[in-house]
């Protein structure tokens, strides 16, 4: 069996983590499985990638992601593989119109990563949106609220729909040495709060950096992610003068060790699909707290600590009690790696498999 996973790119993000954790997991249990992005821009995880495995990777060039010449650049791979399996907008598209084209029959996977995106408020592109779902085989959905809401949206597609939760390797992360300290503070009183978030403006760390101003507890925020908006959290965070208390770590390959050295993990964000980086927060096993944001609430929720979206005043008050609170942060930790156990990465690489078999003997 021979899959191409396709992706923008491998720049930051949950979908690009995802895959270069996992594809060296499915090419170990026999599946040739390949990597086409669609800018081949030489990012960590890129870089990673090429260290840990050796699947083909297919670069489409250094350019925007939206340009639709690479409809005609994606043509001649759809014939190579028996499962082509697709990953976030534009690709979304670009797969799609290329099937189209070739009038391809090699069943084509889309995976949904968010609960909503600006398409679905646009006119025109909320009906193009429900034709190009419709050249896709099957529809894999990584969390409940993310299933519920694209099956209301494209109406009448349900047989097509798989839901799969995202998983992470638990053990690997329980097992991880924290990172150290000393690397970001030398101060034993102040506490140490990290978010890993793109910079982009589903994500909202512009109220977690708000909440600093009100903590009576030293802390250090520790960002990591880059993005369109990191300037601007710079300047708030020069605004309100807490400079000292923020520091910008841009990506980094030791996102475990970070979570293991963190004395809180925060996720501050509008909207969510299943994201990696809450799973790897509750496997961490220290307190996670994060937005009641759609797609975030209900994974969250008994497993961690839960604030309105947007709201920095209750943000602080969370990070107070729990720093406040031994019991109580005790009790969050444990709820969230037992939480996180439900999670399992080779759970979900299983029924990836299945769905894959399924695929290929359909088709032959």
């Amino acid at each position: 069996m021979r899959v191409l996973q396709v992706i923008n790119s491998l720049d930051t993000g949950g979908a690009e983590k995802l895959l270069l954790e996992t594809i060296p997991k499915y090419r170990n249990k026999g599946i040739t499985m390949d990597l086409l992005l669609l800018n081949g821009a030489p990012h960590p995880f890129l870089q990673e990638f090429r260290k840990v495995c050796d699947a083909k990777v297919i670069l489409l060039g250094m350019g925007s992601v939206y340009n639709p010449c690479l409809i005609l650049k994606l043509k001649r791979y759809l014939k190579n593989y028996d499962v082509i399996h697709v990953h976030l907008f534009p690709a979304l598209y670009w797969v799609a119109l290329a099937k189209i084209v070739t009038r391809s029959q090699t069943p084509l996977i889309f995976t949904e990563h968010n609960t909503t995106n600006k398409r679905r408020s646009h006119f025109l592109l909320k009906h193009i949106d429900k034709v190009i779902y419709r050249k896709y085989t099957k529809i894999i959905t990584i969390a409940p609220e993310v299933d519920r809401l694209l099956k209301a949206y494209l109406g009448g597609l349900d047989s097509k729909f798989h839901l799969i939760p995202n998983g992470v390797d638990v053990e690997k992360i329980h097992r991880t040495e924290p990172a150290n300290r000393n690397e970001f503070t030398a101060a034993l009183s102040t506490r140490i709060l990290v978010q890993v978030a793109s910079f982009t403006p589903q994500k909202d760390q512009k109220t977690l950096i708000e909440a600093l101003r009100l903590l009576k507890t030293p802390v250090k925020l520790l960002l990591v992610g880059q993005g369109p908006l990191q300037t601007e959290c710079k300047d708030l965070v020069k605004k309100l003068k807490l400079q000292e208390k923020v520091q910008f770590l841009g990506q980094r390959m030791d996102v475990p060790a970070l979570l293991k050295m963190a004395d809180i993990i925060v996720l501050s964000t509008h909207y969510e699909g299943l994201s990696l980086s809450s799973m790897e927060a509750l496997a961490s096993g220290k307190p996670f707290v994060a937005s009641n944001a759609p797609g975030l609430g209900g994974v969250v929720e008994g497993a961690g600590v839960l604030f309105p979206t947007g709201d920095a005043v209750q943000l602080a008050r969370e990070i107070e009690q729990l720093l406040s609170d031994s019991k109580h942060y005790d009790r969050i930790a444990n709820l969230g790696f037992e939480r996180a156990k439900h999670y399992s990465q080779e759970k979900m690489i299983e029924k990836h498999r299945n769905v894959y078999n399924q695929l290929c003997q359909s088709k032959s």
